[in-house]
This record gives C-alpha cells, structure tokens and sequence, in this order.
C-alpha cells in the first residue's frame, strides 16, 4: 500500500478538531454555528488542494485514502450547513455541534492514517461520539433504547479489533499498515501463507465490520435508530457506517489469502442482503426502507469484498454514501413524491413469465459480451462474477414496460459504464490480488438468483401462496433481532439519560 504522503490531508482532522475550543466558547447560537461551518469548509478546500498535491506527485499516494478523504470533506460540508438550518430553535445545539465535530474528526482520521493503533482508536472514538449524536433527544426512551444496542455491538466489534490490531503489529513488528502488508507479502512469497496469526486476524477484523455495518442478526439497532435527527442518520449511514467497507479495501490483500474471513464475509453478508431486501418490500416508512435498504447494501458490499470483487466493492461504497445522505436528506420530498405517484395509475404487475425471460436475456448478453471481448482484446479477463451479480440486479431493464430494445440497450448501456468505473476503481486501488475460491462464487450467485426469483413470484403475485407465507415473516424481520435484543437486555440493560438543561447560547 503506497503510503499517504499528502501532507494536506493529514491536517483534516486537525481542522474539524480545532474548531471545538471556538465552539465550546462560543456565546450565541450564530457564533455556535460559525466555526463548524468554517471547519467543513475549509476541510473541503484542503481536499480538493490536497488532489492537486497528489497530481503534481504523479498520483504515486494513496489514492484510497485520497477519495476517502474527498467523500468524507464533501459529506461533513453538507452535513454541518443541514444541521444548521434542521436544529434551528433545539435546545442543545452546543453538544450535537461538538459530537458532530469530534465524529467528523475521528472518521477523518480513519481514512487518511497510515497507522493502525491510530487507525482503531479513532474508530473507537467516533462511534462513542456517534453515540451522542443518536442520544441527541434524551427524553425519547426508544432514542436511549437503540443507542444502548448499538453501543453494545460496538463495544464487541472494538474487542474485536484490537485483538486483531495486536495480532497483525505482533506478527510484523510494526503497526505501520504498509509494513504490515510488506510483511505479509513476504510470508506469502516464502510458503505461500500468511500465517496462522494473521489468518486469526484477519478472521477478528471480518467479524468486528460485520458488528459495525448491522449485518443480520445484530442489525436491529440501525433499523430502529429513527429518533435521531435526520442529519445525523444521514452521517451515520452514508459515512460512519461504510467505514467497514473502507476497512476491508485497507487490507484487501490480507483478506484475499484468508479463506475463513472471505467465507465469512460472503455468507453473512450474502443473507443479510437477500433476508433485507425482503423485509425492505413489506416497509411503508420511507425512512425504515432506507434504513434496511442500508442493511441489505453493506451486506452486498462485505459478500462483494468476500467473493475479492474489490472494484466493484470501491464503487459501490461511493455510490452508496451519495446517494443515501441524499436519500435522507431529501426524505420529505420523497414522500411527497411517493404521494404524488400514488394519485396516478398503476404500473401494471409484470407477468412472471416475464421476468424470467429478463434473467435469461441477461445472461444471453453476458455470454455474448465474453465472446465479444475475447475476440476483440485477446488475453483480456472480464469481472464476470461482478458483471453476474449486476445482471440480476439489472435483468428487469431487459423487458421493462415491453420495450425488449430500449431495455436491452439500456442494460447494455448501464454494464458498459459499469466495466468504465471499474476500469477507475482498479486505478485507485492499484493492486493484483487473487480471486475468491469458486464454491464462494457459485453460491453468491446461486444466492442472488434465489432471490430474484423469489421477489419475482412476489411482484407477479402478491396475493399467491409465497406472499401470504412470505410477508408475516418479512414484517417481524424474521424475528431475528428480538434475540440480541433479549440477550442485550440481560446482559447490560440500558439506564435511561436525565435530559440536558439548555446552557447559554443553546437557544436563540
């Protein structure tokens, strides 16, 4: 891993931290307010002068961390200038602008440290900083409910990751994380194995992500975690969340020669996706759907880094964070969209047989794409696992609305730009890393088709024999969650918060 030089970046977290002590003395809401917003701008601007540091270097940095770094200045910008105008008229403006601050110091700090004792406490730090953000409402007992579940699974996946986090700077004798790859490397050139404490490592590391990203069956506290402001529930699942997915691509080359942490990763992540993407269709609350549709994509994104598709995990982690803080930002105009379509008729339910035709077509084009590429650019491989996976996703395009060539087209069109990004994506990441062992790949795909044909029996007959057996058990998210949930409250039950009595300057 190339070591991230860029000296610009290494001041981001510096500036979101140094505009706590303003904060902390400031004397009105208006001065409360001005040097976050300061801070996420002048954040962003070293990002973007930190990408012309890099360019003028001949891009030899870290370039995982450099468009890290870009997504977090980006987010924080709109975050804080959202909160501001959300939080108008709060009581306790002062301590959600110091936890957001120290939660965007922390995340920051994650994705441009180059070591991993930095790297894990600053991890640690921001879920407990989170975890005044969630708790923001301290007099709604369902708001402490969920926070105390999620600190709880928080504090495994933190034990989780230090076990790990001493296991790999024990093996290389360093905690820098290129050193500790270099050493990796060499083990794996000298017998072909990384070693029986990396291998534990790696395995500690796959399940402290699956704790941080609500993969089935501790997912409940992200699902429930609707009290908070909306601000913070888009930090928490476009940013603090997708920080496992970050933290698999920063090891990626660990986690390629591990066969128990890949199979891990592959099949908790494959069910998460499959069992929420059913619960997500019995949801009504737009704000629930985001929430389990973030359950069902970071569980896409852990099978993905599972099955070693590293390109298409870099550009889905992207692309999710974008488009789910817009998604939750723009929760009240999405209703209002929702109502808006619900006075018009009706697409008409696509027949079953239909749908079938569609995955057919779309493995027709995958087959013909293969022979098309092997003709033209002899020598060159094709991600056919990924673009699999896409075509499952993608395959109702293939008939949509009848029109059999526009669909095509459109499926052709959306696999081309695809195989562009991932072109990208393997320029960032800059790295050969060897594939997934093919039993993974057989059931990922075995699983997706599973449930496209499921939700296909679904869409074409929602009053038949699988909806009516189906839904029930979609609806109480089958029942998963109640289980962490009794076992939480046994262990450390939570104690409700005395509310906060507003201070100076926390009201207008």
């Amino acid at each position: 891993m190339p070591s991230l030089s860029i000296s610009l970046l290494q001041l981001l977290p510096m500036i979101y931290a140094a505009a706590l002590l303003p904060v902390v003395l400031a004397r009105s809401v208006r001065a409360l307010w001005l040097p976050a917003r300061v801070a996420a701008f002048l954040a962003l601007l070293f990002v973007v002068m930190g990408g012309f540091e890099a360019a003028s270097e001949g891009l030899r940095n870290d370039r995982l961390g450099l468009l890290m770094a870009g997504l977090i200045g980006l987010l924080a910008m709109v975050i804080v200038e959202y909160s501001h105008r959300y939080l108008e008229g709060e009581a306790g403006q002062r301590r959600y602008v110091l936890s957001l601050l120290g939660t965007l110091a922390c995340v920051a700090t994650v994705v441009t440290s180059t070591d991993l004792y930095v790297l894990v406490g600053a991890w640690i730090l921001s879920s407990l900083c989170l975890h005044q953000l969630l708790t923001f409402y301290r007099d709604r007992p369902q708001a402490i409910v969920v926070a105390h579940k999620k600190f709880l699974a928080s504090r495994l996946a933190d034990i989780c990751m230090l076990m790990a986090t001493v296991l790999l700077v024990r093996a290389a004798g360093d905690s820098n994380i290129a050193v500790i790859l270099q050493v990796l490397d060499v083990r794996l050139q000298a017998d072909g194995q990384p070693g029986w404490d990396m291998q534990l490592a790696a395995l500690l590391l796959a399940m402290a992500v699956i704790l941080k990203s609500a993969q089935l069956p501790v997912h409940g506290w992200l699902i429930q975690v609707m009290e908070a402001p909306t601000p913070v529930s888009a930090l928490l699942h476009a940013g603090v969340v997708n920080l496992g997915g970050f933290l698999l691509l920063r090891f990626a080359p660990l986690f390629s020669v591990t066969v128990p942490a890949q199979t891990l990763l592959v099949v908790v992540g494959g069910l998460t996706a499959m069992l929420a993407a059913l619960v997500m269709m019995t949801r009504v609350s737009i704000k629930v759907r985001l929430a389990w549709s973030t359950c069902a994509q970071m569980g896409l994104m852990l099978l993905e880094c599972g099955l070693g598709l590293w390109e298409l995990a870099l550009v889905h982690l992207l692309a999710h964070s974008l488009y789910k803080a817009y998604a939750f930002l723009a929760a009240g105009e999405t209703v209002a969209h929702a109502r808006h379509h619900a006075l018009h008729p009706k697409v008409p339910v696509p027949a079953l047989s239909s749908l079938l035709v569609a995955i057919v077509l779309a493995g027709g084009v995958l087959i013909a794409l293969q022979a098309f590429v092997t003709n033209l650019l002899p020598g060159h491989q094709l991600p056919l696992v990924a673009l699999a996976i896409l075509a499952v996703g993608l395959a109702p395009w293939c008939l949509r609305r009848g029109q059999l060539v526009y669909g095509l087209l459109m499926f052709c069109l959306l696999l081309g730009t695809y195989l562009l990004w991932h072109e990208i994506a393997g320029w960032i990441l800059a790295q050969q890393l060897s594939p997934a062992p093919a039993a993974l790949n057989i059931f990922a795909v075995a699983l997706f088709l599973t449930l496209y044909l499921i939700q296909a029996q679904i869409l074409a007959n929602p009053a038949g024999a699988l909806a009516k057996r189906l839904y029930p058990l979609a609806f109480a998210g089958f029942s998963l969650d109640e289980h962490f949930t009794r076992l939480t409250f046994r262990v450390w039950p939570p104690r409700p918060l005395h509310p906060v009595a507003p201070t100076h300057g926390d009201r207008q």
